[in-house]
């Protein structure tokens, strides 16, 4: 059987590079979009062709739609016909109250986290309804449902609206083969912190947490990897809470 074609978004660093890995052990050839940091998907790439699949890299802007656009054709041009998206791509801009927010911050948390997702999530639509069947996957947040107050409320606007997006998406593809779920990490110790800021952020908050500890990126990963995997045939519309009980 061919393998599967997915398409990673934000797939050079944190919870990206940890989805590459894992579902490239899995059986997946992996493209992974990456915005900044060539080098570090690189890396990424290279642990997917360890692991016997077959890894192309993609520098994307998903807030871009020509970049978005080009994203899908590499991925199709090089390695076939795309079977899976994992909608990952996201950023915070400063941590801070609303009231203190830049609009520039604003707007570009929205273009990536929202405009980006869907963006991705319309070209995957075209290419797997013409196909019969897929699977793409949102990487939401926790802070959809809890609000962030005082850290960054219009990042948890935008996940509530992608865990949205999964639900309707999810009702208006599964005629045609799709499946649409999404992932709600909680606190994940990556370098997300120190770049919005404060890096001793998951160690304070930790104590805040049931499970008393952040979560590690490969723990979300197998979350996604089970969504995308058979395994889930007959799960779509769900948003998964991976968050250590907040």
């Amino acid at each position: 059987m061919a393998r599967p074609v997915t398409v990673v978004t934000g797939g050079s660093r944190g919870i990206g590079a940890a989805v590459c890995g894992r579902l490239a052990v899995d059986g997946h050839d992996l493209v992974v979009g990456y915005v900044r940091d060539a080098e570090a998907a690189e890396r990424v790439a290279g642990g997917v062709r360890e692991a016997g699949g077959r890894a192309v890299v993609v520098r994307v802007d998903t807030s871009d739609e020509a970049a978005v656009e080009r994203l899908f054709e590499v991925a199709e041009t090089r390695l076939g016909a795309v079977t899976g998206l994992v909608n990952n791509a996201a950023v915070t801009g400063p941590l801070g109250r609303l009231a203190d927010a830049d609009t520039a911050d604003l707007r570009r948390v929205v273009d990536v986290n929202l405009v980006g997702a869907l963006l991705c999530a319309r070209r995957a639509a075209q290419l797997m309804s013409a196909r019969g069947s897929g699977v793409i996957v949102n990487v939401s947040s926790a802070a959809a449902t809890l609000g962030s107050p005082g850290e960054y409320v219009h990042y948890a606007a935008t996940k509530a609206a992608l865990d949205a997006l999964t639900v309707g998406l999810s009702k208006e593809l599964g005629p045609d083969g799709i499946r649409v779920n999404g992932v709600a990490p909680g606190l994940v110790d990556t370098e997300m912190h120190a770049a919005m800021g404060d890096p001793g952020r998951p160690d304070r908050i930790a104590p805040s947490i049931p499970l008393r500890r952040p979560g590690r990126a490969e723990e979300i990963a197998a979350a996604v990897a089970w969504l995308m995997s058979a395994e889930a045939s007959y799960t779509t519309g769900a948003v998964l809470r991976v968050a250590g009980g907040r």
